[in-house]
């Protein structure tokens, strides 16, 4: 009997090690949802992923949005695409992994919605506007009667304003081509300098180009990610600079919200498959909002400056032109400055043909003359 007893005593304390070291929040697997980031702000394609350590004792991870099952995945990289669709909406994001044995781990995570109607309807016209008081200070907290939308002299009706709490979603496109060679260390060191400074809860896709386009994050909101992107890039290769420009309108889309393209390059174009008239159609007919940093040759040649203001200033942003890293610094502090600062307006034209021809926009707000936003657009056939 007394030996039966210390072999009940022995497994029981064998029975309990095992349970506490099972318990133990360093030895236990831990699961991490790495995008979307909590109380991210989400439409359209979304990257869902999510990292599991030890990533050996998985034996799938899935994914679930709003209690549907999004995707499975049986290996790592444990990412897949969701469409969060137009609206910008609230939504749980929960992923479990099933560990081998059979027990599971879950992590839950909410996005956001806005506090702005979170639909414009697909025909109307979206525009971002910026407005300061001459000496570089932007204007907050402007009522929506004060502003006053024009498209080709007639006067339109403002149906969706918003001044604060509208998600920004970014693509930053880096020249890696070979005659970037030379401004390579300062345009990385810039690059991270913005890309550090940009808030976690915007979302930033960055891409390289040279002859090729190579998504190096996707709708990253970790700094510490985007950072490291930037650290591995090299300089090879032609630029195909024009058919970048058209692959970060194509994937910021036509969601709502404020929508930025960013691109370091030294402004030449080497080797797209696009031309210079395709940018500028694809950009008219997009309510993205371009702004070229001007790198290299690019600061001080003359052709190449006037090619990076001919695209960027139509559609409400503007071209920077500087090779120090301290102009750079307070540029792009001025810049994200100017970002969170923008007023979102929508409208209904009132011409509703869709006949390929050029609409010019005005923007006008009472008592400031100093405003900014997109020239116009163009209402393609179809759309």
């Amino acid at each position: 009997m007394t030996r039966l007893w210390s072999s009940l005593v022995f497994a029981s304390c064998v029975v309990l090690t095992l349970s506490l070291w099972a318990q133990a929040p360093g030895d236990a697997p831990q699961i991490t949802i790495l995008s979307p980031g909590e109380d991210a702000y989400v439409t359209g394609s979304t990257l869902l992923r999510a990292a599991v350590t030890p990533v050996d004792v998985v034996d799938g991870v899935t994914f679930f949005v709003d209690g549907r099952q999004a995707c499975a995945l049986t290996a790592p990289p444990f990412e897949c695409d969701w469409d969060a669709g137009a609206a910008i909406a609230a939504h749980q994001i929960r992923v479990v992994a099933t560990i081998k044995g059979g027990t599971r781990i879950v992590r839950t995570i909410r996005t956001k919605s806005v506090g702005y109607v979170e639909r414009v309807d697909v025909d109307a016209v979206q525009v971002t506007v910026t407005v300061a008081d001459g000496h570089g200070k932007f204007i907050r907290n402007i009522p929506k009667t004060a502003f006053h939308v024009f498209e080709d002299g007639q006067k339109q009706s403002v149906n969706h304003f918003a001044s604060e709490d509208v998600p920004l979603e970014l693509v930053a496109a880096i020249d890696i081509s070979g005659s970037m060679t030379a401004a390579m260390p300062k345009l990385k060191k810039a690059v991270k300098e913005f890309l550090g400074d940009v808030p976690p809860q915007d979302q930033v896709t960055l891409l390289g180009f040279n002859d090729s386009i190579f998504t190096l994050t996707r709708k990253a909101t970790d700094p510490a990610e985007r950072i490291k992107a930037v650290d591995r890039l090299a300089p090879w290769g032609s630029t195909a600079l024009y058919d970048v420009l058209l692959r970060g309108v194509e994937m910021l889309g036509r969601q709502t919200g404020r929508k930025a393209l960013i691109v370091f390059t030294d402004g030449e174009d080497q080797g797209s498959h696009a031309t210079i008239n395709d940018v500028e159609r694809r950009l008219q007919s997009s309510d993205v909002t371009l702004y070229m940093i001007g790198q290299g040759r690019g600061v001080t040649m003359e052709p190449l400056k006037k090619i990076m203001e001919r695209l960027s200033v139509p559609t409400g942003g503007r071209a920077l032109f500087t090779d120090s890293i301290d102009e750079l610094h307070t540029a792009f502090a001025d810049l994200l400055d100017e970002l969170s600062n923008q007023y979102l307006l929508g409208y209904q034209s009132t011409n509703s043909k869709r006949d390929d021809a050029w609409r010019k926009i005005k923007v006008e707000v009472d008592g400031h003359h100093e405003v900014r936003a997109r020239q116009g657009y163009r209402a393609l056939v179809g759309k």
